[in-house]
């Protein structure tokens, strides 16, 4: 069932699913560095799951990003809103994906 985003509730069942998979993926992928650093893994291996996991984090701050934006110029009316959200969104992925 989906429900309507509100005020102080702006993201959608669905949403909230695909966002809160990606985090529990996130989460294990964190295990499973740890468990590494406790192998004693070279730091080439760690770090190549390391950069995994904050592009992972960074798409997840994308979405949310995304969805935020999204709703505040709709809601607001902003003339050429979705234009001016698209252009605003390829900005930040561009951004975080090289960070």
């Amino acid at each position: 069932m989906k429900t309507q985003a509100t005020a102080s509730t702006y993201l959608e069942d669905d949403q909230v699913r695909a966002l809160v998979n990606a985090l529990s993926r996130i989460e294990g992928h964190v295990g499973s560095v740890k468990r590494m650093v406790k192998e004693r893994r070279c730091a080439d291996d760690l770090l190549t799951q390391i950069a995994a996991v904050k592009a992972a984090l960074n798409r997840v701050t994308v979405r949310l990003v995304d969805l935020e934006l999204r709703l505040c110029l709709t809601q607001c009316g902003a003339p050429n809103a979705e234009e001016r959200f698209d252009t605003a969104m390829k900005a930040l992925s561009s951004m975080l994906k090289w960070s």
